[in-house]
């Protein structure tokens, strides 16, 4: 979920040492990770599934019934992160910003929503099933006493990259975007340096791992097995 082209190599590295694992261990691992994946629901719900990285919101949305879940990833040193648990940076334009300050990620679970800044502007999101980009945000409204309906328009752009891109031209006003992509972003994305963080969203688990739900028992636990040995997943899990 975070394969961006920039980190293509290192995402071909982490899957070539889970990948050499299974096959120490008799399983028939895929030389290679398929990108060209299609509609991802769709792809998620493949019978062959071996491995691949969903959210928690097409999980909540069915998704559940095709895969089972092989563990989560650390968010540890990562602003808005901690263990399996994430938050998403709400950001605007630096210009529109008092000062063009940002807000630090707090300390504990609570979210910052800056409601009154927030109030009709218009909100790029990724996707409808996203918990990052739109679910996240529209629960810790309602938890505030508001709803979506506090945007006055929404925008769907496809991707937290491309929510950045719409905020920063002026195509939307704010976007709510995960933590790891706003740090990938800021490393990545040029647009990225024209926003700011004015909120977060409150902290929920992270992007899960996956296998088919037909995967038998064995293959499952080898793989999560190979998550934690090769450190993507976080130990215990």
């Amino acid at each position: 979920m975070y394969d961006w082209p920039e980190r293509h190599a290192e995402v071909d590295a982490q899957w070539f040492a889970v990948r050499d694992f299974l096959r120490v261990r008799g399983i028939a691992a895929p030389e290679a990770l398929e990108r060209n994946t299609g509609d991802l629901l769709d792809f998620w719900k493949r019978p062959a599934l071996l491995f691949s990285q969903t959210c928690w919101g097409p999980m909540g949305e069915g998704l559940s019934g095709f895969v089972q879940v092989l563990g989560q990833p650390s968010y540890d040193g990562i602003e808005g992160g901690a263990g399996e648990l994430y938050s998403s940076a709400i950001v605007m334009r630096r210009e529109d910003v008092a000062a063009g300050q940002g807000v630090p990620a707090p300390d504990d679970d609570l979210p910052i929503m800056p409601l009154e800044t927030m109030r009709g502007l218009r909100l790029a999101f990724n996707v409808p099933d996203s918990l990052s980009g739109f679910l996240g945000i529209s629960q810790d409204l309602i938890a505030a006493g508001e709803s979506i309906e506090i945007f006055s328009r929404l925008v769907p752009t496809g991707g937290h990259r491309a929510s950045i891109r719409a905020v920063a031209a002026g195509r939307a006003d704010i976007a709510a975007i995960d933590c790891m992509s706003w740090h990938l972003a800021r490393r990545h994305e040029p647009p990225a340096r024209e926003l700011a963080v004015v909120g977060w969203t409150m902290r929920r688990r992270g992007l899960p791992f996956i296998t088919a739900r037909s995967t038998p028992p064995e293959i499952v636990e080898t793989l999560r097995a190979a998550l934690r040995a090769t450190g993507l997943a976080i130990q215990g899990q």
